[in-house]
């Protein structure tokens, strides 16, 4: 399909202000995140049945017209797989797309998995093989090929044909508002603030250390988040989870001393030590009653496993129930959040609406049932 390639201001206000009136509009960005925290954006890709355009981020200086554009509740955007491109409009464009939808999530609902690749679904509903070989190009490099615009264009070209097909049947099978409702979701949660002072629970293995021991840690996975954000460095280039461990651990007094520590990685210490020894001073010096409690492990709760196997049970017959898959109704990691909820483990309970089974469609789906059969079924 012929496209056009936007470099100029004009081309770009006036691409936008037809796209403003469009019904549904498809979307996909090309980027690069190697070696960087956020993702960089090289190419914007957008069809609304009339232009396919492919527009370039880095001839142009102001964005500001599509970032309008995302915002448009009138407009139905439609991207495939978007939790990356969420990123990209948020730390580019600082802008929260609305009336979205991931064909993605669609497929889930029609019983194609909950991961399916975009060159999978092109190719289930219109038998065409598409060329990936470009998917791991530098977007941000100039001159684009001609073969490069191919393969961008390809990515709205086939969604904006399969969208109404995805449409009508998830209509027909009663799931259209979920789909919605997981799209939007999938929003916030990219849109939510990071919680800075909780960064310390991400840290692997933190639930072995002691209230003072997670202190040092959360001063640390602090310094370390805010670090990566500066420098716009991927967490793990700035330190490694077990370095912050041993000396939220340990508390080593010197960087000669952070080098002898099991588990502390020399490079984090040669380049980092003298700043992770400042952290630690200033973490010594926090109260103890501003100490976070002990994590505890879900796993460790009483009963757990045959709990955790009890409420699999009864939501797969749920599923069974509605015809709908179970990954599609209940991942492991969100079983687990209910229970964390219902047991009130690690604060949980003051979070009820990061708990998904009790939230949106599911919460209608189960309604009761759920908390009844966790009252009267669980363990402890």
């Amino acid at each position: 399909m012929d496209h056009i390639y936007i470099t100029e201001q004009g081309q770009l206000v006036e691409l936008c202000q037809q796209y403003q009136r469009a019904e549904v509009l498809v979307i996909d960005t090309e980027f690069v995140r190697t070696r960087t925290l956020y993702p960089r954006l090289g190419l914007l890709q957008a069809y609304d049945g009339n232009t396919l355009a492919l527009i370039d981020p880095v001839a142009l200086d102001d964005l500001i017209p599509f970032w309008q554009l995302l915002e448009n509740s009138e407009v139905r955007k439609v991207l495939h797989a978007c939790s990356e491109d969420l990123e990209v409009f948020l730390h580019t464009g600082k802008v929260k797309p609305s009336n979205l939808i991931d064909s993605q999530i669609m497929m889930a609902f029609l019983g194609h998995g909950i991961s399916v690749g975009y060159a999978a679904m092109v190719k289930h509903f219109l038998a065409i093989e598409l060329d990936k070989s470009e998917s791991r190009t530098d977007w941000t490099k100039r001159p684009l090929s001609d073969k490069q615009l191919r393969y961008a264009a390809a990515d709205v070209e086939h969604l904006f044909t399969l969208y109404p097909k995805l449409l009508a049947q998830l209509s027909d099978a009663g799931w259209l508002a979920a789909a919605e409702q997981e799209s939007e979701a999938l929003v916030n949660r990219k849109f939510t603030p990071t919680d800075e002072s909780q960064l310390y629970q991400t840290v692997k293995m933190a639930w072995r250390l002691r209230p003072e021991q997670l202190n040092r840690l959360q001063h640390l996975a602090l310094w370390r988040y805010q670090q990566a954000q500066k420098r716009d460095l991927p967490l793990g280039f700035v330190a490694k989870d077990h370095t912050l461990l041993a000396l939220a651990q340990y508390n080593p007094k010197s960087v000669g001393a952070m080098a002898g520590l099991e588990g502390a990685e020399v490079q984090d210490i040669r380049h980092k030590g003298k700043a992770m020894l400042t952290v630690l001073k200033a973490a010594n010096q926090a109260p103890a009653d501003t100490y976070p409690p002990r994590i505890v492990r879900l796993d460790q709760y009483p009963g757990y496993k045959q709990t955790y196997k009890r409420l699999k049970e009864f939501l797969q017959q749920i599923a069974q129930e509605h015809q709908l898959a179970m990954e599609n109704l209940s991942s492991k990691k969100q079983m687990n959040q209910f229970l964390s909820w219902h047991y009130k483990i690690n604060n949980a309970d003051k979070a009820p609406e990061q708990v998904d089974l009790i939230q949106g469609w599911r919460a209608q789906l189960l309604a009761e049932r759920l908390t009844d059969f966790a009252n009267n079924k669980f363990i402890g």
